[in-house]
């Protein structure tokens, strides 16, 4: 697991429970479970950084364009994953989310999401907040993000 002096920039940790409903047939955590753990992470940092409440206010929301996952190792039951999230880019109309689960201080996944904001009013692509970018550049300026 990366130590703390190595994530740089806008990042979370979390720590993740394995419940008995995340386990499937094949005795490992299911695709789905890793989706919500990532949804929750990325919530986190949302909560961190830039609260939703803020966007919404201004009848616009944050949406996935893609999520990417690689499974490395298996995560299974009574195992204690920690999970690292960090924006890793922003661009004019997207932004990149990394993420990383760990178990033992070992990689067992790797993700990527792209997301970009709507317009509420119109379901229509708009530019990155003015604010996301600036605190990105700034956090970037400061510390080279890891990934």
């Amino acid at each position: 697991m990366p130590a703390q002096s190595e994530l740089k920039g806008l990042f979370i940790e979390h720590d993740i429970k394995v419940g008995t409903y995340d386990i499937d047939f094949a005795n490992h955590v299911s695709n789905i479970s890793y989706l919500r753990w990532l949804e929750d992470m990325r919530l986190k940092l949302f909560d961190k950084y830039f609260p939703l409440e803020h966007y919404l206010a201004e009848d616009k929301t944050p949406v996935l364009a893609s999520t990417s996952i690689q499974y490395k190792r298996p995560i299974r039951l009574f195992d204690r994953p920690h999970g690292v999230m960090w924006i890793s880019k922003v661009g004019i109309a997207a932004l990149t989310i990394t993420a990383e689960l760990y178990v033992d201080n070992q990689l067992t996944t790797t993700a990527e999401h792209v997301g970009v904001f709507i317009d509420l009013k119109t379901h229509k692509a708009i530019r990155m907040p003015q604010n996301i970018v600036e605190a990105y550049k700034h956090a970037t300026e400061l510390v080279p993000i890891r990934g």
